[in-house]
């Protein structure tokens, strides 16, 4: 393999994440959309859908999950995050 193939960083141990990784709560909405959107076209058989539209579902399914998934974990970190600050206010109260 080239050098060039191998992505080099400075870091050891740095590990590039997933495209969706910093979609964020709002990425993740669209892409939910994008994946209905998706899905319609396959329903409707518009231009550029597949002989086989169980291949299209299947893209647009992925795409709906991939979004779910991250807006359900973005939601989830920010609930950590506001219940963790609530925890710390109440234990500087008691101080």
């Amino acid at each position: 393999m080239a050098d060039r193939d191998v992505e080099q960083t400075d870091q050891r141990g740095y590990v590039p994440g997933p495209w969706w990784a910093d979609l964020g709560t709002w990425g993740a909405a669209a892409l939910i959309v994008f994946g209905g959107l998706a899905a319609a076209w396959v329903f409707f058989r518009l231009p550029g859908t597949p002989v086989e539209p169980s291949s299209g579902y299947y893209g647009a399914a992925k795409a709906i999950v991939i979004g779910l998934v991250t807006v359900g974990c973005a939601l989830l970190g920010r609930r950590r995050t506001r219940a963790a600050a609530v925890e710390e206010t109440d234990q500087r109260e008691r101080a």
